[in-house]
């Protein structure tokens, strides 16, 4: 079995934990800047880019705050990719932190399309 590294990215963005929210758990909103689509039935999400399509179980969510995937092909090895937000106390400054996991080889490409899609999140959001 291939070993996974499990690695967190957190990503400033000048916008309401709200909004963010709402792309992140939503089929709708995670359509506009993860997936080319993404259908929702229940708590399985399919997670479609040009051809291909992944589909992902809802481990968890909490409204406001954050939610947890699994891919549907990965359940055996624990992986898991989260996004949760962090609000700074004193400047009320907002991140979103992404947990995930990829081999050794690959995660440098997991961290670029991490920050790609993100930065496309920015852009839908005029947060950049």
């Amino acid at each position: 079995m291939v070993t996974k590294t499990k690695f967190e990215l957190e990503f400033p963005i000048h916008a309401s934990t709200n909004m963010l929210f709402q792309y992140m758990s939503t089929a709708s909103g995670l359509s506009e800047w993860f997936a080319d689509n993404v259908n929702s039935r229940g708590d399985t999400f399919a997670f479609i880019w040009d051809d291909s399509e992944e589909r992902a179980k809802l481990l968890s969510k909490k409204n406001g705050e954050r939610v947890k995937f699994q891919w549907l092909d990965q359940e055996d090895d624990g992986s898991y990719f989260e996004m949760r937000l962090q609000v700074y106390e004193i400047t009320k400054d907002v991140s979103l932190i992404v947990t995930d996991f990829a081999e050794e080889d690959d995660l440098e490409e997991a961290k670029l399309i991490w920050e790609n899609q993100i930065n496309e999140l920015k852009h839908i959001l005029g947060a950049v």
